[in-house]
């Protein structure tokens, strides 16, 4: 009988060591599994140099505790669709002109919070060597959407082939040159579908990014480059009232960084001008 007293005391003294046990590996799980789980942040971009940047900014945020989910676009429009509709937590492909240009037509409430980039735009030709060269009726692909569009014709105004009505600015549009001296035929197309459609005209003006894509080197290919103080810096998109979430300002701390400034310049060689 005294034997069994003892089993039985050495057998509640077990159970409860488990239990012990099992509720400290518990804590010990709980605990760790809480301390390694990351926010996950997502951003859409284009896939030259947006993208590259964004994979550069991963293992900086990852330190921060952030996952940065990298989605790619390869048009203006959905970046910010996406973004407006809660797909995305925020994009990075465009300036500030066209931000509000696209604002303003689709009632969509999206703000930048920073500056990162500078891509300029560059005239680029597979037919011409030099823009003394552009023969009479050429035919000049320039973007159709409307910031961009205004963008080319203030460089093609730049580089001596038009004059705009008033001097031009960011709106101007086909209709406000008034002065064509080589009667230059204006296509309006898709920036994405420019590259693709350079050998269809004799002159085509190039998003930076764009031409990266295409295996064009801006500062050894374009025939005129956009001056290095463009307004046109590339900004960080969010929606508005976002602006204080916490992986966002680690997102921007992040972008704006040392380590990238000295990426951008290092990768790109002038072709792409840290803004920050």
């Amino acid at each position: 009988m005294k034997n069994l007293k003892k089993l039985s005391i050495l057998a509640a003294s077990a159970l409860l060591a488990i239990a012990v046990l099992a509720a400290g590996c518990g804590s010990d799980s709980a605990s760790s599994g809480s301390s390694s789980k990351n926010t996950t942040v997502t951003v859409g971009a284009t896939p030259v140099p947006h993208g590259e940047i964004l994979n550069e900014v991963k293992p900086l945020l990852a330190k921060e505790g952030v996952d940065l989910k990298v989605v790619e676009f390869t048009d203006y429009v959905k970046p910010n669709l996406a973004l407006n509709d809660k797909e995305i937590d925020a994009n990075f492909f465009q300036h500030s002109p066209y931000l509000d240009k696209f604002n303003s037509e689709h009632g969509t409430k999206l703000k930048a919070i920073a500056k990162i980039h500078v891509e300029p735009m560059g005239i680029y030709s597979h037919k011409v060597k030099d823009l003394k060269d552009v023969a009479d009726g050429a035919k000049v692909a320039i973007p159709n959407d409307p910031t961009n569009g205004g963008r080319a014709l203030l460089i093609l105004q730049s580089a001596g082939l038009i004059g705009l009505k008033d001097g031009g600015n960011i709106t101007s549009t086909v209709q406000d040159v008034e002065k064509n001296d080589k009667h230059l035929q204006f296509v309006e197309l898709e920036a994405a579908q420019i590259p693709r459609s350079i050998d269809d005209v004799d002159i085509a003006l190039i998003n930076t990014n764009f031409a990266m894509e295409a295996g064009l080197n801006p500062l050894k290919d374009a025939l005129f480059l956009e001056p290095k103080d463009s307004p046109y810096a590339n900004v960080l998109v969010i929606r508005e009232g976002d602006e204080n979430r916490p992986e966002i300002q680690k997102l921007v701390k992040a972008l704006q960084s040392p380590e990238i400034k000295k990426f951008i310049e290092d990768k790109y060689q002038g072709a792409i001008l840290p803004s920050f």
